[in-house]
């Protein structure tokens, strides 16, 4: 911890790393409380893991046809928006059942980065730190497109507040006040895919679930409104970050994998307190 904090003066890429995590955690805190309360965890899932589809391709196009400026988040974004309108609305017009289709997006979207992956030329280093995360190796310009995706993200989020109240809790009552349920649901999960795409340079493909939705739950058994939930979680996201990364500094530990076992280990402090204190209340009555 000494070193983390000595270095975290002099070294920049501490200090980019800092600053990604905190942006993430806001949209990580808005988006994951609508996510956990309207229980479309398994999308979220589907969503990230197509993500690796997009990542291949951006680094195919950048290695085979030079186009340098095709960052690989760019692809990431476009992916992520393409498996959330596909999911949610194959899932609302066809009446497939969701979990079905979230298994195909899935597959599919991670067989197709393979597959980019594959034929590009050279070791794709700097992809295998978007599968597990290295939040360490963030860049200015990451920084400048993570700073503009969260922008868009809390900016929505809260805008249509109200809206993706009524939709996570009650559609029957929001579709009789006049809520367009279609429109804010597929605007849900496409706020859901940007947010994965910002939590993947924090913690990777493979546990961008996890920190979606695990401050989240700390935060649920807490908050006794949305809003509440959002503030909690987002300070619980920031905390988890910084403290994973300074744990890991020193250690040589992945940062992203040690946010995640910090996180898992408050939430199942919390469920374990939290039914202790039931079974104490019950036996008193």
């Amino acid at each position: 911890m000494s070193e983390f904090l000595q270095d975290f003066s002099t070294q920049p890429f501490i200090q980019y790393a800092l600053l990604t995590g905190v942006m993430a955690s806001i949209a990580c805190g808005i988006i994951g409380s609508y996510v956990v309360t309207r229980r479309i965890t398994s999308i979220a899932g589907g969503i990230a893991h197509t993500v690796l589809a997009g990542l291949g391709a951006a680094r195919y196009f950048q290695v085979v046809f030079g186009y340098q400026w095709f960052h690989p988040l760019y692809g990431a974004v476009a992916a992520a928006l393409i498996a959330a309108l596909v999911i949610g609305l194959v899932s609302l017009r066809a009446k497939e059942r969701e979990d079905t289709v979230i298994g195909a997006v899935w597959a599919v979207g991670m067989a197709i980065g393979i597959l980019f992956i594959f034929k590009t030329p050279g070791y794709n280093e700097d992809l295998m730190s978007y599968l597990f995360g290295n939040i360490l190796m963030v860049s200015m310009d990451d920084i400048w497109l993570i700073a503009g995706l969260d922008v868009i993200i809390v900016a929505l989020g809260l805008a249509f507040y109200n809206q993706f109240l009524a939709v996570c809790f009650d559609e029957e009552f929001a579709e009789l006040r006049g809520v367009n349920v279609e429109f804010f649901y597929l605007l849900l999960l496409c706020l859901t895919a940007l947010t994965v795409v910002l939590l993947v340079s924090v913690v990777g493909i493979v546990m961008v679930i996890a920190l979606l939705t695990l401050p989240a739950a700390v935060a649920g058994q807490f908050a006794k409104r949305l809003w509440q939930m959002m503030v909690l979680s987002i300070f619980l996201t920031v905390c988890f970050t910084t403290a994973g990364i300074a744990i890991s500094y020193g250690p040589d530990l992945p940062s992203g994998a040690t946010t995640i076992v910090l996180a898992g280990a408050v939430y199942l402090v919390v469920l374990l307190a939290a039914r202790i204190m039931a079974a104490l209340r019950a036996s008193r009555r």
